[in-house]
């Protein structure tokens, strides 16, 4: 059996991380996944003189998309003798391995040492190096490639390059929008491409960020069921896309936990969301006390605050505003002696 085991068309598994639809929003090049891109001369990443020498691509071999302290790491994946020394070492390290070849002559390290294969851009439109990759057995994150005379590709000859994967019988591809770009610090994914190409494929997608976490909600908003940062991108891109896939997909994606743990994993990152937003209902409510002619607990408008659990009732039915109303007298109770204890404090000062 492959590594490359499918779920089901729209779930791929790399590693112990599933990707697709129902799942949590992956961030590849964080603490879920690592990636390392190599230099093009099939030498093994992580050996003496390999980290941070420039390869035939121009990236830091062994660097991995991630920077120090993130969870990545840039320890070699294993041994380079093959007597499985270093095993212990990298099942320490979180999250599975992707390794984005230069030239075929990396695909033998690929194959000994990745748990997947990341097909970048340049790669990508050629048919040849797409099977040759394919044929690892390993699952493939592929990127949107260049098309002819460098343009971007098309959702069809990206969507084709998908075909030439499952030809190969390979069918655990996961595709990564980021603009067409053989960079992966110059992405800028195309979100609606993004969305039809799940739409017309029923593939897991990943958005690719680049450097800039600018994005990360908007693709996760958008459907991107991971965040692809690039190697080397500085700690705030990371939070950024972490923030993103915890918060906002928290309150835009379904979520089907098949486990206890995958369950709470879930409660985790809806109670995420929850404090966000009731630290920020905090401070608005602190302006209106501010803002209203007699504010704290003697301005209490309870008919606005019987409308206001009645609206939520709508949105949350099977709570009801039976259930609602002491929740919502909590929060504002809360509200009200946050910005009384505010209030207090600036006069005494």
């Amino acid at each position: 059996m492959t590594k490359a085991a499918q779920l089901d068309r729209d779930a791929v598994r790399i590693g112990d991380l599933v990707i697709g639809d129902g799942r949590p929003v992956v961030v590849i090049g964080g603490r879920d996944a690592r990636w390392v891109r190599l230099r093009g001369d099939g030498g093994i990443p992580g050996t003496p003189g390999a980290s941070g020498t420039p390869g035939a691509s121009g990236t830091p071999v062994g660097t991995p998309g991630g920077t120090p302290g993130d969870g990545a790491g840039p320890e070699p994946p294993e041994d380079a003798s093959g007597d499985g020394s270093s095993q212990n070492g990298r099942a320490a390290e979180a999250g599975p391995l992707l390794m984005e070849p230069a030239t075929i002559a990396d695909l033998p390290v690929v194959a000994r040492h990745a748990d997947g294969v990341v097909v970048g851009a340049a790669w990508a439109a050629d048919p040849d190096l797409v099977r040759a990759a394919a044929r690892l057995g390993l699952p493939i994150v592929l990127q949107r490639g260049t098309g002819r005379h460098g343009r971007p590709a098309t959702l069809e000859e990206w969507l084709a390059a998908a075909d030439h994967c499952a030809a190969e019988g390979n069918e655990a591809v996961v595709l990564c929008e980021s603009g067409g770009h053989g960079e992966p610090e110059d992405a800028a994914p195309d979100l609606g491409l993004m969305r039809a190409a799940r739409a017309r494929a029923g593939r897991p997608v990943l958005a690719g960020l680049g450097a800039d976490g600018g994005l990360a909600d908007a693709a996760v908003a958008a459907g991107a069921d991971g965040l692809l940062v690039g190697p080397g991108a500085p700690a705030p891109t990371l939070a950024a896309a972490h923030e993103a896939a915890t918060v906002i997909a928290a309150l835009v994606r379904r979520d089907d936990p098949e486990t206890l743990g995958a369950a709470r994993a879930a409660i985790d990152r809806v109670d995420a969301a929850l404090a966000t937003l009731l630290e920020r209902r905090a401070a608005l409510a602190g302006r209106i006390q501010r803002l209203k002619p007699v504010g704290g607990f003697r301005g209490r408008d309870m008919e606005r605050e019987r409308r206001l659990v009645e609206a939520m009732a709508r949105r949350a039915p099977r709570l009801g505003a039976g259930r609602l109303a002491p929740i919502m007298n909590a929060v504002i109770e809360a509200g009200l002696r946050l910005s009384e204890e505010t209030r207090d404090g600036e006069e005494r000062r």
